[in-house]
């Protein structure tokens, strides 16, 4: 775990604190974008980048070379028609959720001992081995994600895309493979290309650029 949880983890308390004893930030987002506040849990949640300019990235997120496989370097497209974004994309996507907009969703397709060291807030964890029936996910599991969350229609066997929503799915960066598993997965299942969108830096990206992370919600 990070040494100093609360200026390097996640930056969302040294953040704050520097907020409230100045004007403005001196490590924004954007030239434009200070922060924004996303609804994580039923809490309110402000993403900003740290503001100690000499914060290291979180040890988690320092390694160089994992073993591959499994941890091996993922290409820069997951398939035709598949958006590969990056993180200002991720936080437009987090706006418009914030604002109301009840067809887009980010996804954690991290396991839950990845996932619970820290998330994006306003995220969801579904786990990719919920939607991979090689690694034991039954067809009504997979079949009550694809309603209960992503809003698709079962007709008498058929899956009806047409008011799916928009899924921004992200793991832990360019040598993680669940958020590319979960992402074919449901290509093969007949999901609509369009409406997947990858954030292929995960965590990794969004921990080097001290933006804030999370818990995940109950």
């Amino acid at each position: 775990m990070n040494p100093a949880p609360f200026l390097t983890r996640s930056g969302l308390i040294a953040g704050l604190i520097f907020c409230a004893s100045t004007s403005a930030a001196e490590v924004n987002i954007t030239s434009s974008l200070e922060s924004i506040n996303v609804n994580h849990g039923g809490k309110s949640v402000q993403i900003i980048r740290n503001q100690n300019q000499n914060n290291t990235v979180n040890p988690a997120f320092a390694k160089t070379s994992r073993k591959c496989p499994p941890f091996c370097i993922q290409p820069g497209s997951l398939g035709r028609g598949v958006d590969t974004i990056a993180e200002l994309e991720v936080i437009d996507y987090l706006q418009q959720i914030s604002a109301g907009d009840n067809s887009i969703l980010v996804i954690d397709s991290r396991t839950p001992d990845w996932a619970s060291k820290g998330t994006i807030p306003g995220a969801v964890n579904i786990p990719w081995t919920k939607l991979n029936p090689a690694r034991g996910a039954d067809p009504i599991t997979i079949g009550e994600i694809l309603e209960g969350s992503f809003n698709a229609k079962n007709l008498e066997g058929l899956w009806d895309f047409s008011n799916a929503k928009t899924l921004v799915m992200f793991c832990n960066g360019m040598w993680c493979g669940q958020s590319p598993n979960n992402i074919k997965n449901l290509l093969n299942f007949g999901y609509p290309a369009d409406k997947i969108k990858w954030y292929r830096g995960g965590m990794q990206d969004w921990e080097i650029l001290g933006l804030t992370t999370t818990q995940l919600s109950e």
